[in-house]
């Protein structure tokens, strides 16, 4: 699993032929990604990852204090992009992101784990829609994280 996670003021998905939106204030812009060979134990160490991740600046403007710490919130929006390869010619591959069939499930049960380690609901975007997402990263703060390089 590959997650961009981006500290944000604001951000919005919406979804346009749907009439769908999910918008957050101060908080946590994720995208996550998928591969066949993911697992609970990935979605679960991701999701616990990114609740204690001290990326908020706490009284000192040190960087100490996570989302929870904050009373944040999280919009978490699926983006099977994140594992593109461009090692051979211009067009990215796509073939080692997960199918609908596998990342559905596992973009749910991410999602279902996040909110269990947050405390809290979890904003979120429509799988395999044609989503418009915008925001504002605060800092910039974006850091990447992989569950297969956790080793």
């Amino acid at each position: 699993m590959r997650t961009v996670i981006q500290r944000v003021s604001e951000a919005c998905v919406r979804v346009p032929a749907e009439g769908y939106e999910s918008s957050i204030g101060h908080g946590l812009l994720i995208l996550a990604a998928f591969i066949d060979e993911d697992t609970e134990e990935d979605l679960d160490w991701t999701a616990r990852k990114i609740a204690a991740m001290r990326i908020f600046d706490d009284e000192q403007g040190v960087m100490n204090l996570s989302v929870r710490d904050v009373e944040g919130e999280v919009l978490a929006v699926s983006q099977f992009t994140l594992y593109a390869s461009t090692v051979k010619g211009n067009r990215p591959s796509y073939i080692k992101a997960a199918k609908p069939d596998v990342a559905i499930p596992l973009y749910e049960k991410f999602l279902k784990k996040l909110e269990e380690h947050l405390g809290q609901s979890v904003g979120r975007g429509i799988f395999g829609a044609d989503m418009k997402v915008s925001l504002v990263n605060d800092g910039p703060v974006t850091i990447i994280v992989d569950s297969k390089l956790r080793f």
